[in-house]
């Protein structure tokens, strides 16, 4: 299959993924809607429905930060750059654009993007739990 063929498919698959998120956001914002209508009961079912409540909040935070990138791709699609990457302008590959059909940018790129952000930190993270002292009994 050729790089222009894949790029269509991936661009179908986009499509059908932020149709599904649509469907998913919607029902989402209406569950939680009628959560809100329907609260009864005390303290306790108070909390938890406070918990459920964040947690929905969360998933509606990421799904919607997700359907933002799909559009962004799709957009990016009609306008000729889809699967170009952002920052050095090279065909972001195959590989990539298929395990994230929304990427903007190659690994290449994504890495020295990363290393960039994490330089001015100061804390490694994937460190973190190397330095933790085991507690003295």
């Amino acid at each position: 299959m050729s790089r222009k063929e894949s790029i269509k498919n991936l661009r179908e698959q986009l499509i059908r993924r932020r149709d599904a998120l649509h469907r998913a956001l919607e029902g989402d914002l209406s569950l939680l809607r009628e959560l809100h209508q329907e609260r009864t009961g005390d303290i306790l079912d108070a909390a938890a429905d406070t918990v459920q409540d964040e947690l929905n909040s969360q998933l509606i935070e990421a799904e919607s930060r997700e359907l933002a990138a799909i559009n962004n791709a799709i957009g990016r699609h009609e306008h000729g750059v889809y699967g170009d990457c952002d920052s050095c302008g090279k065909p972001i590959p195959l590989t990539r654009l298929r395990a994230i059909p929304y990427a903007t940018d190659c690994i290449t790129c994504r890495r020295q993007a990363e290393n960039r952000s994490s330089a001015g930190s100061g804390t490694m993270w994937n460190r973190v739990f190397d330095k933790v002292e085991a507690d003295p009994v």
